[in-house]
């Protein structure tokens, strides 16, 4: 299941946009490694400015990958369903909330932190990777 494999990038060290986007990564026709380039800046709400969440990121840049042969408002339609359901099941699309909702505060900063058990132990992360994902292979019939 691609929601796994999300997951995984995010306990590998990977961020929330570019595990979600890493899990569609054989659908892109694209190499891993500028994917993961292409993710970089979204994680952490968009370079850690916790604004929008880099799972609903990740998942909207794999929509254009994966959808190049819809129209723009076909796209924007499906980010929108994508974008609702994933507010649905998570209580929101930004990442300060999400991570206020879970108990963690952190400032908006430009210096990661470093991904250690207790990281890993105390953030929502890869459960909304996860749920980004399965969202994304659900809506995408893949």
């Amino acid at each position: 299941m691609r929601a796994d494999d999300a997951k995984a990038y995010f306990l590998e060290g990977y961020n929330c946009a570019q595990s979600v986007l890493l899990a569609f990564a054989d659908r892109t026709g694209m190499e891993k490694e500028d994917l993961a380039a292409i993710a970089l800046p979204f994680g952490g709400g968009m370079g850690r400015l916790r604004e929008t969440c880099g799972a609903v990121s990740g998942g909207a840049l794999a929509i254009g990958l994966l959808c190049r042969e819809k129209s723009k408002a076909e796209i924007y339609a499906l980010v929108h369903a994508f974008g609702e359901r994933f507010r649905e099941e998570n209580g929101s699309l930004n990442c300060g909330a999400l991570l206020a909702g879970a108990g963690v505060h952190p400032a908006p900063t430009a210096v990661p932190e470093a991904r250690t058990p207790t990281y890993y132990k105390k953030r929502p992360c890869p459960e909304l990777v996860f749920s980004a994902a399965a969202i994304l292979e659900t809506l995408l019939g893949l």
